[in-house]
């Protein structure tokens, strides 16, 4: 069991301590925004700003790389606790904009910490156990999407932004001394050799040339888009189908997020039987009667398909981050992870935006028969892309080059 490791307790008990910050501060600061301003546009771009640093995302991880990750985890959570400072001076809507840009600060640590994170793993657990490790780490994650906003807007509403700045800092403090009590021997990254431009790119070359990568990378891509998509045809759904109101949507949530909570503690075991690949392409299939299941509104139906939905979601996930930790060489790690988060994170804000539109002219129904019909496409493809093969427990990176290359010296796949 991945937890009867020490370092990767450590690891665990710190990232969950952040988690719990991060789950109760995003929606507070959007409320926050809300209740200065009564703007609901401004409201949706405190959500924007974190979004939006997206867009530097393969320069973030061409930072991380030049680290050592303990030490830079350390740091990551220690400079977050610090940009929640500027919090106490919020007082009136005049002040919002340092909630923007807390937000912004935010959103670049997130990719950061992830994209560290995703290399330390790979450090301190060993290659059999990396189904383990990442399928508890999406079940804290989705387990905190069931309370964790819920007890933010409650904290907020009892005692107020500045008081969850505290909570929020107390949380990534903690991080990061459970980090610092790792010891764990990780080589100091060599010097760069090429051009550093062409050293921020690195992780999309080696994603663009690895075949069983590229594809796949694609193809979650595309569904996290389509699942963007969806995102504001359940509030149609919502309100045409079930008649209910908007609210509901919560208790929606509720139910997605239990799903994912239970498929992020089976998602080790399918990995094992099936392989990343064979655990990653039944994840993406069981998006499609997922999405069909909304075409019922009936009750019976809506919370098994939902429940689906979140399970689904955490297999694939899981199932993909340790496909990128064993066919990545460690020192490309940070720079790969937040270039594959850049691609299928980055455009789902265009998704929501799109999904508003076509709803308002659209039967909701027809919607969602399409994207539906779009995983099903796009899960069939990701079959593909490869052999699937039981899980072996040995990383792939060697077969690339070496295990931790200098900056500048990657292999290509």
């Amino acid at each position: 069991m991945v937890l009867r490791l020490p370092a990767f307790r450590l690891l665990f008990g710190g990232l969950v301590a952040s988690m719990v910050a991060e789950s109760i501060m995003i929606l507070s600061l959007a409320i926050w925004v809300k209740d200065l301003t009564g703007s609901n546009g401004l409201t949706g771009l405190t959500i924007v700003a974190v979004a939006a640093t997206s867009v530097v995302a393969p320069l973030i991880g061409w930072v991380v790389d030049r680290f050592r990750r303990r030490p830079f985890l350390v740091g990551a959570n220690l400079t977050v606790a610090v940009a929640l400072i500027p919090l106490f001076a919020v007082r009136d809507r005049n002040d919002v904009w340092v909630i923007f840009v807390v937000a912004a600060l935010y959103g670049l640590s997130y990719i950061a910490v992830s994209a560290a994170l995703n290399g330390l793993i790979k450090e301190v657990v060993p290659a059999v156990l990396l189904p383990d490790a990442n399928g508890a780490l999406q079940s804290v994650k989705q387990g905190l999407r069931i309370g964790g906003p819920l007890a933010g807007a409650g904290l907020y509403t009892a005692v107020g932004g500045w008081t969850l700045a505290v909570v929020g800092q107390v949380g990534f403090l903690l991080a990061a001394a459970a980090i610092a009590l790792i010891r764990v021997p990780e080589e100091r990254p060599g010097v760069a050799r090429t051009p550093w431009l062409s050293e921020v790119g690195a992780g999309l070359r080696h994603v663009a040339g690895h075949p069983v990568l590229r594809q796949i990378t694609f193809g979650v891509a595309l569904a996290v888009f389509l699942l963007g998509f969806n995102e504001t045809l359940v509030f149609a759904y919502v309100d045409d189908g079930l008649r209910r109101p908007a609210a509901f949507v919560g208790v929606l949530t509720t139910a997605q997020a239990s799903g994912g909570l239970l498929g992020g503690l089976v998602a080790a075991s399918l990995v094992r039987r099936l392989g990343e690949l064979g655990a990653l392409t039944l994840g993406m299939l069981a998006l499609f009667p997922a999405s069909f299941s909304f075409l019922v509104a009936r009750l019976w139906v809506a919370f098994p398909g939902v429940a689906v939905f979140g399970a689904a979601v955490s297999v694939v996930f899981v199932a993909f981050n340790t496909m990128l930790q064993r066919r990545t060489p460690a020192g490309l790690m940070g720079r790969v992870t937040a270039a594959t988060d850049a691609l299928i994170s980055g455009p789902v804000t265009v998704a929501i935006m799109a999904g508003a539109a076509a709803v308002s002219v659209v039967d909701y129904r027809l919607l969602f028969a399409a994207t539906g019909t779009g995983l099903l496409v796009i899960g069939f493809v990701v079959s593909r892309a490869g052999a699937r093969r039981p899980f072996d427990g040995q990383h792939d990176a060697p077969d690339l080059g070496v295990d931790n290359p200098p900056i500048g010296e990657a292999s290509p796949a």
